[in-house]
């Protein structure tokens, strides 16, 4: 997390010299506030700044990480959205737009409810692409991909009337523990993801 962190901050860094005259200095009282920890004082900063210049990309990756951690995915989404289609190639944007459909995914409100099956398959494609872009020697990459995968089986799994989606069900399972693997041979001493393993092929073998 820290690691994302810091790179909102230096993207940020970077261009405000010529962000600040634009947008009245809403920018640098949203980072203050951010770098503070106070989220919400953040957003209604940044949204001051993202109205004056909506293509501003550090305002955009500042306002998408403040509304995730309000709470807020529809928004933080909709603003990583925003920036990926400024800059394509930003990882970090997949990964908690990512994040943030997952979260409604596991807990929805209730005029979303019928759209969680969506919303697991969209957090799957991002970490997909986030993974694509940066390589897969970041175990946070895969290891949200496994939980993704993870909670779309149990989902899925309530589901199941035939055959062939208890063996779509057995498929997405088998993908998370595929990708839980792979951070294994990153970080070998996770017990938290041997424990992870353990748990879906519980959940393999009953279905089975």
């Amino acid at each position: 997390m820290n690691y994302f962190r810091q790179s909102i901050l230096l993207l940020f860094v970077f261009s405000v010299s010529t962000t600040f005259a634009q947008n009245g200095g809403y920018d640098k009282l949203g980072m203050q506030a951010w770098m503070k920890g106070d989220y919400k004082g953040a957003v209604n900063q940044l949204e001051k700044a993202d109205a004056k210049n909506p293509n501003n990309a550090s305002v955009l990756k500042m306002l998408g990480y403040s509304y995730f951690q309000c709470g807020d995915f529809e928004n933080s989404i909709k603003t990583y959205s925003n920036l990926i289609t400024l800059k394509p190639s930003d990882y970090s944007a997949y990964y908690y737009r990512g994040k943030a459909r997952q979260n409604i995914a596991n807990d929805p409100k209730e005029s979303l409810n019928n759209l969680r099956e969506n919303f697991y398959l969209a957090a799957i494609k991002d970490f997909t692409k986030a993974i694509e872009i940066n390589g897969e020697e970041d175990p946070q990459l895969l290891q949200n991909r496994a939980l993704a995968y993870k909670d779309y089986a149990i989902y899925k799994s309530y589901k199941i009337k035939t055959k062939a989606e208890k063996t779509a069900c057995i498929s997405i399972f088998n993908n998370s523990v595929a990708d839980f693997q792979k951070v294994l041979l990153l970080q070998p001493q996770r017990k938290d993801i041997l424990s992870l393993i353990d748990y879906v092929k519980a959940q393999i073998s009953s279905l089975k």
